[in-house]
């Protein structure tokens, strides 16, 4: 049987319809943040980043670096393999320490990723905790999807920031059933943030155990930077909080945070922990250090919010549709595969601005998007270029001014 062949039809199939993923080789240089070097033949050398999910540019910052190379002379490269088999390093208790404090929990477990994390603690929770059920958020991330599904336990989906859905559905459960209602706080795609209260309270009332993905919150949000939960004073109302280091805090990893019995359990029990190898200790305190500095200081959320604001101002200037919403994340909306793409490749070759396109799995067919996230680092200039490309490339490729 001829496995390529079967592979390259899929392929081409996805080609076809506008949806085949192009990852655009660039290399990010330490202070130059928002810019980066770009490798692509049909490209200009230096291009604007303006699609990452380094929020805060803290992966640029000098006191994340100075940490993390101080962390390599002092701990070296490498974890030297599981925590399980190779021992705890002393950096990943000080960063689950210092995460515990973030979110004012008793407790908190490092992970390899976000990804991870939300995979490996909610297949725990809802494999190990008897007849189970996960109500679940219609658009949470494929991360809690795909753990949820590992899980094997009873799912309920429930309407996308519906609390009201939310509590028909966990009405209708059995009273003596476990219930773990998991949600996220900002959704990356539209960057609408849910209705906290109103959620946690309908858990409240039916016993429901709470689980919010802060991922695109925490650093961005709350007076520490701990995400939408500080901010709204629900942070000891929730049972677990999870969140990321590879966004704001501009590193990598992923951790949960809860009660030191419900850590210890998903620590005994996940074999997304138990059998990965561990970050490294370099890692882990780059992270510790950012998440310190972004406690004390507000700086950079400051500033971002007002390149959000201003970046906002200029496309609606301009009639550039975008979607609105509370957050730091801007959809301007496509609404076609074929030109989603098109225009952002226009935008990388004429005008040196790097965006991805997000299609379809990402996000449903004709809702094509382009998702900025203006940050601290981008100056002025670089969004008046910005505006006025998007501008331009309007007319040339004929796009509806209606937001989708």
């Amino acid at each position: 049987m001829d496995f390529d062949a079967l592979f390259q039809a899929q392929l081409d199939t996805l080609k076809e319809d506008g949806n085949y993923r192009i990852f655009a080789e660039l290399e990010r240089q330490a202070g130059k943040f928002p810019q980066a070097k770009c490798h692509n033949e049909d490209s200009p050398d230096q291009v604007t980043v303006w699609c990452s999910n380094d929020y805060l540019g803290m992966g640029q910052h000098p006191t994340v670096i100075n940490a993390m190379k101080g962390a390599i002379d002092a701990y070296g490269a490498g974890a030297g393999g599981t925590r399980n088999i190779s021992g705890t390093n002393h950096a990943h208790k000080l960063l689950e320490a210092e995460l515990a404090d973030l979110h004012h929990k008793d407790d908190a477990l490092l992970f390899t990723s976000g990804y991870v994390s939300n995979w490996a603690a909610l297949s725990t929770l809802g494999s190990r905790l008897h007849d189970a059920v996960i109500l679940s958020d219609e658009l949470n991330h494929a991360s809690m999807i795909e753990g949820i599904r590992h899980s094997r336990a009873n799912k309920v989906l429930w309407k996308h920031n519906d609390p009201e859905d939310l509590d028909r559905k966990l009405s209708a459960l059995p009273a003596n059933c476990p219930k773990i209602v998991a949600f996220e706080s900002v959704y990356s795609m539209d960057g609408d943030i849910c209705p906290m209260k109103e959620i946690v309270e309908v858990a409240e009332k039916h016993g429901a155990m709470t689980y919010l993905d802060e991922v695109h919150a925490v650093g961005l949000y709350g007076p520490r930077g701990g995400g939408i939960s500080e901010r709204e004073g629900l942070q000891d109302r929730i049972t677990l909080i999870e969140g990321t280091l590879g966004k704001a805090y501009g590193v990598v990893g992923g951790y949960i945070t809860g009660s030191e019995a419900m850590c210890d359990f998903i620590r005994s029990f996940a074999s997304g922990f138990i059998f990965t190898t561990a970050l490294p200790p370099a890692v882990a305190t780059a992270a510790q250090a950012s998440i310190r500095h972004l406690k004390q200081s507000d700086q950079e959320r400051k500033l971002q919010q007002e390149r959000v604001a201003y970046l906002r101002k200029r496309l609606d200037m301009e009639g550039i549709p975008h979607l609105e919403n509370p957050s730091h994340i801007i959809p301007v909306m496509i609404g076609d595969p074929v030109k989603c793409r098109m225009i952002a490749d226009y935008l990388m070759q004429q005008y040196g601005i790097y965006v991805q396109p997000i299609n379809y799995p990402t996000v449903p067919k004709g809702t094509e998007r382009l998702r900025f996230t203006p940050g601290p680092l981008h100056s002025i200039e670089d969004i008046e270029h910005l505006v006025l490309a998007l501008k331009e490339l309007w007319k040339q490729c004929a796009i509806s001014h209606a937001v989708a």
